[in-house]
């Protein structure tokens, strides 16, 4: 590990690792398979990328994004590594030569898509080259249980052991606990060391908002972030057409971006993103898996997401340099009524269905979240938290009620039905509704049978929402959403805690309005005037060399050196950043700009 600290701050300009880095790499140097849950942002690349440099040989890299495998392509190359990619994407002159490359053991670092590694043939060149490592991203998508589902992957456990059962890495930003095991099983046959890191992101604030008017209250958000990027996602195609326009009569730099867009047009709108600064995309769920930009400073949803790990994967598309950055998500009675025709009319099977309901249930909670809202996510993940002070509800003053009594009769019904319904059911025997279930199992005699009636079922959903965001219950989906009852929900029950609500917000149009309180991020010790200066050199040398400007330096870079303004190429050495070669590329200019700003600032102060 010596070593590889040495090559940590030589070739990638880095100072330390970050949190679950460094036991991940250790683990990986002495011949472990691993599963990694790390969040965006929590540097999952660098945990292949780092032993691939220190060990030799060959590192072949799974990814089902082609503009992901592009820019990681790039960026290794920008720091002296070997690496390619073969995929559609490329120009076939390009993947020839990649092969070539593979061929003649010049490769470190080998990018391909799951459905060329299933393709006939593909596993037995590789064999042929002995790769030493094989790295799976997005393995979440090879669970049922997880968000993105994808066939292909169930496959990859084939791929593996044509390999000759070579040392196996599993990436991915989020997995749930059942997700991670049936990625265990399939994957490894539950043999793998799993490192789960926090799914944190105190750099985020998280603000979710009811909608009003969602195309005024977007256009006011966006105009907090002038000369920022963002991603605003929106439900429907129409929709990313109808707010760029928008924001476009505003002033701003905006694009729409969805598949029914020609290719041609969607590779332009991607690579400005990439490229350039204060770019706002529009976008339906088909922009931003591969993106890999570090300085997207806001991230919004003009309509709820369909369950919190897609929001959860989206945000974390924001700050990803670890500097401050904001969400904004808006949401409403008609955006539920979508999600759920959205879900009907899939083509997925009944049992994908329920999953998918009650996922969809689990991110309307969090929108109703009764207290600090980083409590209720990293709840979601089974993780405890204080309040953050860095969301809407720990900064804002959200009207709350108690509802202690509300919350008993919910417990007392989930208690008295043995722990062993869903929601709609206990709903059921609150309100005393006597179905057919109901009635089979005698359940009209409880205590609890229509002590709620006074409430409707979409006030009794809340409240049970609201709860279970609060850790009171816990609905399982392996269970068709049976709802268990925490030690928290046992004190509230036997009185030995309260319960507050916040008051319903879910309400029809023109009923009730809330502002957003959005706040200004604030800009640090950096001058903003040689900040701009480093910007506009580093937009410069990135349409030089035709790559994204982060790969010249991210945000965090520049935002250093204009705070700490070095002078020599030993003081550029110690910013975050800036590795060996990127200080020979580009050191001296950089130097230059400071200099020029220093001796500008000494002339107008009179020194």
């Amino acid at each position: 590990m010596e070593q590889a600290r040495e090559t940590l701050r030589r070739v990638f300009g880095f100072a330390d690792f970050l949190p679950y880095q460094e036991p991940i790499i250790r683990s990986v140097l002495d011949g472990q398979n691993v599963l990694g849950v790390l969040p965006t942002g929590g540097g999952k690349s660098l945990t292949y990328q780092l032993p691939a440099l220190l060990r030799g040989g060959l590192t072949v890299v799974i990814s089902p994004l082609k503009a992901l495998m592009r820019d990681q392509v790039a960026q290794m190359r920008g720091v002296g590594i070997r690496a390619a990619g073969i995929h559609t994407g490329n120009a076939e002159p390009e993947n020839r030569e990649a092969e070539r490359a593979l061929e003649e053991g010049k490769l470190s670092l080998l990018y391909i898509s799951p459905e060329k590694a299933l393709q006939n043939g593909t596993a037995r060149r590789l064999a042929a080259v002995r790769p030493n490592l094989l790295v799976i991203d997005e393995a979440h998508c090879i669970s049922h249980w997880g968000h993105d589902f994808r066939p292909e992957y169930l496959r990859l456990g084939e791929f593996r052991a044509a390999l000759g059962e070579v040392q196996t890495m599993a990436l991915t930003a989020t997995a749930d606990r059942t997700t991670r095991a049936e990625i265990a099983a399939k994957l490894f046959a539950g043999r793998v060391r799993t490192f789960v890191a926090s799914f944190d992101r105190p750099n985020l604030r998280l603000a979710m908002v009811p909608k009003i008017d969602g195309t005024r209250q977007l256009s006011a958000f966006v105009r907090g972030h002038p000369g920022e990027c963002g991603i605003i996602y929106c439900a429907t195609r129409a929709r990313t057409e109808e707010l760029a326009e928008s924001l476009r009569r505003d002033g701003v730099d905006a694009f729409a971006y969805h598949a029914g867009m020609e290719d041609s047009r969607r590779n332009e709108v991607q690579d400005r993103f990439q490229s350039g600064d204060g770019i706002v995309v529009a976008a339906t769920t088909a922009f931003g898996m591969g993106i890999d930009k570090p300085d997207v400073r806001f991230v919004a949803h003009a309509d709820l997401p369909p369950d919190i790990e897609s929001w959860y994967q989206e945000i974390g598309r924001a700050g990803r340099d670890r500097m401050p950055a904001e969400t904004f998500t808006l949401y409403g009675l008609q955006d539920i009524s979508l999600r759920r025709r959205q879900i009907a009319g899939s083509e997925s099977d009944d049992d994908r269905k329920r999953v998918q309901h009650q996922k969809l249930e689990a991110i309307i909670g969090l929108c109703e979240a009764p207290e600090c809202r980083r409590q209720t996510l990293l709840s979601y993940f089974n993780e405890d938290s204080g309040p953050c002070g860095n969301c809407d509800l720990c900064l804002g003053e959200a009207p709350k009620e108690d509802a202690t009594v509300e919350a008993q009769k919910v417990l007392s019904a989930i208690w008295r039905t043995g722990q062993r319904f869903g929601a709609h059911y206990v709903i059921d025997v609150l309100r005393g509704t006597a179905t057919e279930l109901v009635l089979q199992r005698g359940h009209e005699g409880l205590k609890t049978f229509g002590c709620g009636a006074d409430r409707g079922m979409p006030e009794w959903n809340t409240i049970i929402l609201q709860m279970s965001a609060a850790g009171l219950v816990v609905p399982d989906i392996t269970r068709y959403g049976v709802l268990t009852i925490t030690d928290r929900g046992e004190a509230v029950l036997r009185g030995r805690e309260t319960f507050q609500r916040r008051r319903p917000t879910l309400v029809r149009a023109g009923k009730r309005s809330r502002k957003a309180k959005i706040e200004a991020t604030p800009s640090g010790d950096a001058d903003a005037g040689l900040y701009e200066r480093l910007r506009e050199l580093r937009a410069r040398l990135a349409k030089e060399a035709g790559v994204p400007s982060y790969v010249v330096f991210p945000d965090r870079t520049l935002h250093e050196l204009a705070a700490r303004r070095p002078t020599t190429m030993a003081a550029l050495a110690g910013v975050h950043g800036i590795g060996e070669k990127k200080l020979a590329r580009y050191g001296a200019l950089f130097l230059a700009v400071i200099e020029e700003w220093e001796a500008g600032i000494g002339a107008v102060s009179g020194e």
